[in-house]
C-alpha cells in the first residue's frame, strides 16, 4: 500500500502518459513542487462557470503555491494533467484521504457508514478540455490510485451540484450511485455518490511499473 510520502518522494509511482480521443497525449502525475507557476496559470484561466462548478480556495499563484506547499503534510493526493508537448497543466485530481465529519454524518443519515477503507475525489479540467473524453481516459488511473492507497470505496468530495448534468453523466456511467442530495453551506442543491471499486475494474496495482508509464 503507498503513502504519500512514497509517491512525494518518487512521483513516476503514479506517472501514466494517455492518449485521449482527439489523439493528443496527456501525462497523469502527482502533482510536484515545482509546479505552482504552473498551476496559477490552470486555475486562472478557469472560467466563471467553471469555478463555480468547481471551487477552489483561489486561482492565483498564492493559491496555487499553498497546494504545492501541502503535498505530503496533510491528508491530501493531488494529481495533475500535464498537455503534450506544452506542459501546460490542464486538469486537477483531488484525492482526500481522510473523512470530513460532514460527510460521515450525512451518508450515515442515508443508511451507508464510511469507515477509513473510503476516500473522496474530485475532478477539474481546463475549460478547453472539457467535453472531450478526457475524463473517461483517466477514470481506470483514478480507481487505480484509490486501490494502491488501500480504499474500496470513493465519494466525491463536496458532492456533485444538482446542476451540472454533464458531471453527474459522467459519474454515473463510470459507477457512481446515489447517496442522497443535500444543501450545502453555501445554499446550493448538491447530490453525494458513491462508487464500490469492487463493482469497477480499473488497472492492476503492478500494471504501472517501476516507473509507472504506459
Amino acid at each position: 500500500m503507498l503513502t504519500l510520502t512514497e509517491v512525494a518522494d518518487d512521483p513516476s509511482l503514479l506517472t501514466r502518459r494517455l492518449t485521449v480521443n482527439d489523439g493528443s497525449d496527456v501525462v497523469f502525475r502527482p502533482l510536484v513542487h515545482t509546479d505552482a507557476e504552473r498551476l496559477a496559470g490552470f486555475l486562472s484561466d478557469l472560467s466563471a462557470e467553471s469555478r463555480r462548478l468547481s471551487t477552489f480556495d483561489g486561482y492565483d499563484l498564492a493559491a496555487a503555491s499553498e497546494l504545492c506547499d501541502a503535498i505530503a503534510r496533510y491528508d491530501k493526493l493531488r494529481l495533475v494533467l500535464e498537455d503534450v508537448p506544452s506542459g501546460r497543466i490542464v486538469g486537477l485530481l483531488e484525492f482526500s484521504l481522510d473523512l470530513h465529519p460532514g460527510d460521515i454524518a450525512r451518508y450515515g443519515a442515508a443508511g451507508i457508514r464510511l469507515t477509513t477503507t473510503d476516500c473522496r475525489f474530485g475532478l477539474t479540467l481546463a475549460d478547453n478540455h472539457q467535453g472531450r473524453g478526457v475524463g473517461t481516459h483517466v477514470f481506470p488511473l483514478v480507481t487505480g490510485v484509490a486501490r494502491r492507497f488501500g480504499k474500496k470505496r470513493v465519494i466525491l468530495l463536496g458532492g456533485v451540484l444538482a446542476d451540472n448534468p454533464r458531471a453527474l453523466h459522467y459519474y454515473r456511467k463510470n459507477g457512481f450511485l446515489s447517496a442522497g442530495p443535500f444543501t450545502g453551506a453555501d445554499g446550493r442543491r448538491s447530490l453525494d455518490m458513491i462508487l464500490d471499486l469492487d463493482s469497477t475494474q480499473g488497472p492492476d496495482s503492478h500494471a504501472w511499473g517501476r516507473h509507472g508509464h504506459a
